[in-house]
């Protein structure tokens, strides 16, 4: 998320952030945004009693609020760990984009570093990728390949692929706000 917003603050990207929202009230990213003159709200998640589509309600209600729309706007989840709704992710259809640390369709889910590492892969990355209604399997738009050391441990090839991810992510974003992105079934066409 820092990564974009400053990208956008150094006028690289054409976008405007409207919102930052976190589901943790004590997020680093929130004072990060702050700091960085964007909106934030915290929707949280613990102790919330009601469906994972009740929830999502509330943070297409936010959105809506801030102009986010899935007419007019993008949502980049970075961080946020949880499991969107089928009903949001067809509202906000090729609208919401994540990244994760492996080579997708290579290592979804959690802890991909570490699946990596144990399969013995000798390349791992990371990707940027829509959001669909299944876990790390939507169309990708990006992705860099990192080579997996003998003395690699979860931590040391964690880093190596956050540098990457800080380096994608934005320029993923800039694709998508340039119109540069074209979703064909699974794959994208970047013009």
């Amino acid at each position: 998320m820092e990564s974009i917003l400053k990208a956008i603050k150094k006028k690289r990207i054409p976008i405007n952030p409207a919102i930052v929202i976190s589901n943790k009230p004590n997020a680093k990213g929130l004072k990060i945004a702050q700091k960085l003159g964007v909106d934030v709200e915290v929707i949280e998640s613990k102790g919330f009693k009601g469906s994972r589509a009740e929830y999502d309600k509330k943070i297409i209600k936010t959105l809506t609020r801030y102009g986010v729309t899935p007419n007019n706007g993008l949502v980049c989840l970075a961080g946020f760990m949880r499991i969107i709704s089928p009903e949001f992710v067809k509202k906000y259809k090729n609208k919401i984009i994540n990244i994760h640390p492996a080579l997708l369709p290579s290592f979804p889910g959690l802890d991909a570093q570490k699946q990596a590492l144990e399969y013995g892969a000798k390349f791992s990355g990371c990707t940027v990728h829509f959001v669909d209604a299944g876990m790390d399997t939507g169309p990708v738009i990006i992705q860099s390949v990192v080579k997996v050391k003998e003395n690699d441990t979860e931590n040391s090839l964690s880093k190596r692929i956050l540098k990457e991810e800080h380096r994608i992510y934005p320029e993923a974003v800039n694709l998508f706000a340039r119109k540069k992105i074209k979703v064909s079934g699974r794959r994208t066409i970047i013009s």
